[in-house]
């Protein structure tokens, strides 16, 4: 649950500051379609502008946390904000619909440098403004030239999830291909121990019980199934995908081209052959197969790995933290034994250019002076690197979150994450008594 929690404050934080760019009062009508939700809030005595906020939504699984956030800052600034939510594989054809309309999205997002392609020409130049302003690195953004038209508000990770309690097990059986997990370090290793389970899936599922002391272990395929049904198949068509181009990047020294060579094509098709190859299910059924059915035969001990990322945590938080791993994607390329997880974003937030002077205004009526400024920052750089560092620690693995969370948060009350909130809300509270 702590895991819920560090996602859920990393985006209240960054939201927070998208909010507060935007300031508000109007309606909004919720998309065309039952498969989107929106809450609207009213306008309080407080509100400092004639505009309002409507942000449609790409992740469904954080819409009520959305929500709540919406209510919670027109409570607190009386901006009116909506957020709508598109159903899961359906943003880019609810985007279009609502682009169309009169009151369009004032914040939108799109998935990196494909999706800017389709919509640069809606989007905002975010290079003067307050928000850009608090970028560490470009990296966290998509430029168009000069122009910075999408931020990113979401890093996560991906690979293979796994579970440890069969891999253990697995790794003690006579004949197992590795001794220890650690020795997964290559497209080689990885196949030969998928292979092995497969051959076996009975024994492994016995000595998982064994080792468990239960007997709800009964493995039906080394990997959960490769679903080619939309809400399954992106995880294959651009998660996966990612690796052999990323390899033919770094062996061309490019970071970008109208087309790539296929350097590592066949390294693609054999990850996922062996994906298929070793799944629960014939490859004949995977065209109809889900991502709910994925989760299900992984949260019911029926598969030991499952491609995904640390946003599908929430679907399979019930079979433990201390019974979840991570692994690498490991394809077959030159050096990969030293590759750690995927780690990044393909999701930026975009302000629309067309929308009213009022609903873009961007710099938030936050008045501090220059020596508040100073005393903040000299607090929020060594305090935001130590946090930047910790989440990649606690994401990969280097720290536990059970066993490392309390210190963790000494640490950052030791760099003065109290007095940066207490300042911050010093600040805040002076420019909502000066606004009444």
């Amino acid at each position: 649950m702590k895991r819920k929690s560090i996602a859920m404050l990393l985006v209240l934080t960054m939201a927070a500051s998208m909010f507060a760019g935007c300031g508000s009062t109007g309606t909004k009508d919720s998309a065309g379609s039952d498969s989107a939700a929106s809450t609207e809030t009213g306008k309080s005595d407080t509100a400092s502008s004639d505009g309002s906020v409507y942000y449609l939504n790409f992740k469904p699984e954080q819409d009520q946390q959305w929500q709540d956030l919406a209510a919670a800052y027109t409570d607190e600034t009386g901006v009116p904000v909506t957020v709508v939510t598109a159903a899961s594989g359906t943003y880019e054809s609810t985007l279009k619909s609502e682009m169309a309309k009169k009151d369009a999205p004032t914040l939108f997002q799109v998935n990196g440098p494909v999706g800017l392609a389709s919509w640069d020409d809606y989007c905002l130049d975010l290079s003067d403004t307050d928000l850009y302003s608090h970028v560490k690195s470009d990296d966290f953004v998509l430029k168009s030239g000069d122009a910075v038209k999408g931020i990113a508000y979401v890093i996560e990770t991906y690979g293979l999830i796994y579970n440890k309690t069969v891999l253990n097990a697995y790794c003690k059986m006579d004949g197992a291909k590795v001794s220890s997990v650690d020795e997964i370090n290559s497209f080689d290793k990885l196949k030969a121990v998928a292979d092995d389970i497969q051959s076996r899936l009975a024994d492994v599922s016995a000595a998982a019980n064994d080792e468990a002391g239960s007997d709800i272990y009964e493995l039906e395929g080394a990997f959960t199934s490769a679903g080619m049904d939309s809400s399954s198949d992106w995880r294959f068509k651009t998660h996966l995908a990612n690796l052999p181009i990323y390899y033919e990047y770094q062996k061309d020294g490019i970071t970008d081209t109208k087309a790539i060579k296929g350097t590592y094509l066949d390294n693609y098709r054999n990850i996922w052959d062996l994906y298929i190859n070793n799944g629960t299910c014939d490859a004949k059924q995977l065209s109809k197969k889900t991502g709910d059915d994925a989760v299900a035969e992984f949260t019911t001990e029926q598969a030991v790995f499952y491609q995904n990322g640390t946003w599908a945590y929430g679907d399979i938080a019930d079979i433990g933290n201390d019974n979840l791993g991570m692994l690498p994607i490991y394809i077959g390329a030159p050096g990969e034994e030293k590759q750690g997880l995927c780690t990044g974003t393909e999701n930026y937030w975009c302000v629309n250019k067309n929308a009213s002077k009022e609903d873009i205004q961007l710099k938030p009526p936050i008045l501090a002076d220059e020596m508040q400024k100073e005393e903040m920052n000299l607090v929020k750089t060594p305090l935001m690197d130590y946090v930047n560092t910790a989440a990649l620690e606690f994401i990969t693995g280097k720290r536990d979150l059970d066993k490392d969370w309390d210190a963790y948060v000494k640490d950052c009350e030791n760099k003065g994450s109290q007095k940066y909130v207490d300042e911050a809300n010093e600040i805040y509270q002076d420019t909502k008594d000066l606004l009444k």
